[in-house]
């Protein structure tokens, strides 16, 4: 059994991480261990750059708690500006003690009241709970969820990504020596 250290408590991210590993390794079995680790970025990450540090971050400090691990993976989420609009999207990053994966989920744009409110200063699953008139939309099927219809949820935007992240772990011979600070 492989043991995945998860930087993060959400039932969203856990979902998506542990179906991308079943689906790219469905010989293997897994245990997930949840981590509450720091980001190290704002609570409402507002660009590519900002969600992309804070899944590294969260990732390498799901290592330092749990340096006995076979996987640990990050997950950051957030929106960025782009032409008057805000999209949305997330960074996944996947460490072993030899490699390394990371890749971004697709993106979408929100509508301009949600967007209103995140560059307000609300957080994306708050400004949806407000429009929507839910509650803990972020653990539950997020944005893409409601704005979908549930066609897509965030858990399957975000194993989307996992998967790719993985690409490097699937293919060992290929990505050998490309592993993360």
């Amino acid at each position: 059994m492989k043991t995945i250290v998860i930087a993060s408590h959400n039932p969203v991210k856990i979902q998506a991480v542990l179906s991308g590993f079943r689906r790219m390794f469905p010989e293997e079995t897994f245990k997930v261990v949840p981590a509450e680790v720091e980001s190290g970025v704002s609570r409402q990450p507002m660009s590519d750059t900002e969600m992309h540090q804070g899944a590294l971050n969260r990732v390498q400090n799901a290592r330092r708690a749990f340096p006995n691990a076979d996987f640990w993976a990050g997950i950051e989420g957030g929106t960025e500006p782009l032409d008057g609009k805000l999209a949305a999207f997330a960074w996944i990053v996947v460490l072993s003690p030899t490699l390394s994966g990371e890749s971004r989920s697709g993106s979408f744009f929100l509508p301009p009241t949600v967007s209103e409110l995140v560059q307000q200063g609300k957080e994306l699953g708050e400004a949806d709970d407000i429009v929507f008139k839910r509650s803990n939309s972020k653990q539950q099927n997020g944005a893409i969820g409601i704005l979908t219809g549930d066609v897509l949820d965030r858990t399957a935007l975000y194993e989307h990504a996992v998967i790719l992240a993985l690409v490097p772990f699937k293919n060992t011979g290929l990505y050998a020596g490309k592993q993360l600070s």
